[in-house]
């Protein structure tokens, strides 16, 4: 130890700090390249990832240079340094577990996190993890050997504050970089991937630290009494079901087929191209859509915000609006009680459920939040063969997610309800440059809507695909197939330059066109049924819940949702949007606004009657959304006790090894077991799954099973 002859810079209290700040900042960038998989995909991200963890290091290694005494300065700057570098840390053996990132909630909760892990938490261990400790180690020798001496002299409080203002302006820049490349990134939460990749694991845990607070406070505040309002208007607003149709679908598989940013325009679309051939965009979902087994809605419109697809998820499966901002996924869903689609049929009808998706399973927090929904099994892109030729930035294209997800598919138990997320017809429509391509794009001065119809057109075939595989494998003829856009594909800044797409004009375009873009596809197709067609119902993604469990044969009574049978003679025919706009057969209000329906134009003086009606209506509407967000912030469905369900245990659900846990439950029933592959006499029907090309499709080459 003698011989051993330090830098003289480390011997300088801001030296000391400089190569702190250095060394954390190069574990941090070795975590996120090897340990995590944060998916970069341009160079301008990499930048942001190489500078994310600057900032907040200077910032909190800098409270040391405040500090004039040295021994306490030193010390003060080591704990932070070890506390930072155990975050990183913790992060990676979590990560390496369960694709994830630690939370305030996790740390809360560590011994249930703990106790998952058991025996299997050695194995999290690499023998490289010495990289993160072996600085610590060799500096905390150093200094109680006096190798590295303690600088008496203080940093002046100028350079200590011109060091936390380089950090906030540094901060600053790098948030200001990432919204640009991922806009409404604090607001939407899409992923923690995404805010750990963009701002880096300190600020993501500030983040979220004042994220828990906020919700936590609400929820602390909450109580029984609170309830007693939300079961009034519940029962005030239940519309019993339709004699005719309930129970048509009792006992049958329910398949959800998620159908990204398809817009209700896209049904029956025919794009001309440059020769002046006119071709059907969606000819197999057009088929669906007219077809006399298919109980399809021209009026429905999506109710979401700012999450998206996940608040589609939330309004399809629990009846129950997102959040006015943000996502409930993200924000609320690994801690909430819900009464979903999944857990209902699961305790009511002895459903098994599933969800398959080829994007990472922390995307909207659904490998949260589906745990609360109360869903079996999850197969995220983890479960599949995913590489750069078959997926994009949003996870796998449709044809091979659909054609992989058989293979799980076969394996469950029935009757089963499930769920398929296809992702490839999501902004920015980005054209195929493989056999894929080939269906026109469209002639507009805007390359989004441009390529929006051949991503459709893609779609469609990959849904055509899994109809075939369902008919050939038996599935399909004991299955209730529910086809549903999650919200729009073009934006209302964009409408204007897809009007003359659809046979208006920008010059005459207005709120009120952008309000009848609103809607998207609902359709529940009941193979052997002939008593589907088009309804002209107006509804929103906040009535599909109770519209299925009553064909199912549920009865919805005592259940807190707040849409309403669609079929229900007593359905009550207001929409509501989640910004407090909303449309009805009659008017549409929206923008502040009020429109006719029936001219389209704008009633700019109304009449006390007319006026004291839509007063009425917005009252409903406000009602409805602050309802929703009663229940969902104050985590009110804990206090409800008459649903007959028991509450979920979250504990119970764990997604990894799902075809293993599939495989052991066929061999624990035997004869019994009543999964697809069972019936088959324990013969794989994957091979019963062909997909094509569009080349393959349209050209002269055969076609493939891949």
């Amino acid at each position: 130890m003698k011989c051993i002859k330090t830098p003289a810079f480390l011997n300088k209290r801001l030296g000391f700090f400089s190569l702190l700040v250095v060394l954390l900042w190069l574990k941090t960038i070795f975590a996120y390249l090897v340990d995590f998989h944060l998916g970069i995909e341009s160079g301008i991200q990499y930048f942001i990832l190489f500078i994310n963890p600057i900032a907040t290091t200077l910032l909190l290694l800098g409270i040391a240079l405040y500090i004039r005494r040295p021994r306490v300065a030193y010390i003060t700057m080591m704990v932070i340094y070890f506390l930072l570098t155990l975050l990183v840390f913790s992060n990676v053996t979590y990560y390496r577990e369960f694709t994830d990132f630690i939370t305030i909630n996790t740390i809360l909760g560590a011994g249930k996190v703990a106790s998952g892990l058991g025996e299997s938490a050695i194995r999290l261990f690499r023998p490289y993890d010495v990289i993160y400790w072996i600085d610590f180690i060799i500096l905390t020798v150093l200094l109680i050997a006096k190798k590295i001496k303690l600088d008496p002299r203080p940093i002046r409080a100028r350079m200590a504050f011109a060091i936390s203002t380089l950090a906030v302006m540094i901060f600053s820049g790098n948030l200001f970089m990432a919204e640009a490349d991922r806009p409404e990134l604090l607001t939407r939460t899409f992923s923690r991937d995404y805010l750990v990749k963009y701002l880096g694991l300190n600020a993501f845990m500030v983040y979220d630290g004042v994220q828990t607070y906020q919700t936590n406070q609400v929820r602390a505040e909450a109580s029984p009494n609170d309830m007693k309002e939300v079961e009034n208007y519940v029962k005030e607003h239940y519309a019993a079901p339709n004699d005719d149709l309930f129970g048509l679908a009792k006992g049958k598989n329910v398949i959800y087929i998620h159908l990204e940013s398809f817009q209700q325009f896209l049904i029956d679309y025919k794009l001309t191209d440059e020769n002046g051939l006119q071709l059907e965009v969606t000819p197999f979902i057009n088929s669906l859509y007219h077809s006399n087994s298919t109980f399809s809605f021209d009026n429905f419109f999506h109710q979401v915000k700012a999450g998206k697809t996940s608040d589609a998820e939330t309004l399809m499966e629990n009846s129950l609006f997102g959040l006015n901002q943000g996502s409930l996924f993200t924000q609320l869903g690994g801690k909430n009680t819900f009464q979903a689609a999944p857990d209902i049929l699961s305790q009511t009808q002895g459903y098994t459920s599933a969800v398959f998706h080829g994007n990472a399973g922390t995307f909207w927090n659904r490998n949260e939040t589906y745990k609360n929904l109360g869903y079996d099994y999850f197969f995220d892109s983890s479960y599949y063969d995913v590489n750069d030729d078959n997926s994009f930035q949003y996870g796998l294209h449709d044809k091979p997610f659909f054609q992989q997800s058989v293979q799980y598919l076969e394996r469950l138990q029935q009757p089963f309800y499930s769920k398929f997320i296809a992702v490839s017809n999501h902004y920015p429509y980005s054209k195929f440059t493989n056999d894929e391509a080939g269906f026109p794009l469209a002639n507009t001065n805007d390359e989004t809507i441009n390529g929006y119809f051949a991503t459709a057109n893609y779609l469609d075939t990959a849904v055509q695909e899994f109809f075939n595989y369902l008919k050939e494998s038996g599935l399909y003829d004991n299955s209730v197939i529910v086809l549903y856009g999650d919200h729009y594909g073009v934006s209302n800044s964009r409408n204007k330059n897809l009007a003359e797409l659809v046979g208006k004009t920008s010059s005459t375009w207005t709120n009120y066109d952008n309000a009848q873009m609103q809607r998207v596809p609902y359709m529940i197709h009941i193979p052997g049924q002939t008593q589907g067609g088009i309804n002209h119902t107006y509804g929103g993604q906040v009535d599909a819940l109770p519209t299925l469990l009553h064909l199912l044969g549920v009865d919805t009574k005592n259940y807190i949702q707040l849409g309403q049978d669609l079929f229900s003679k007593d359905h009550e025919q207001l929409v509501s949007f989640r910004d407090g706009d909303f449309v009805t057969p009659k008017y549409t209000y929206y923008g502040g606004t009020i429109y006719s329906n029936e001219t389209g134009e704008a009633i700019t003086e109304p009449t006390e009657e007319v006026q004291n009606e839509i007063d009425s209506l917005k009252e409903k509407v406000d009602k409805q959304l602050a309802v929703s967000d009663q229940i969902n912030n104050g985590d009110l469905l804990r206090f409800y006790t008459n649903s007959g369900l028991d509450p979920i245990d979250t504990s119970d659900y764990d997604y990894k090894n799902g075809l293993e846990k599939l495989k052991e439950a066929e061999k624990s029933l035997g004869d019994k077991s009543t999964s697809v592959f069972s019936e088959h006499k324990g013969q794989s029907t994957v091979d019963l799954y062909k997909t094509q090309t569009y080349q393959e499709l349209h050209g002269t080459t055969t076609s493939s099973s891949e």
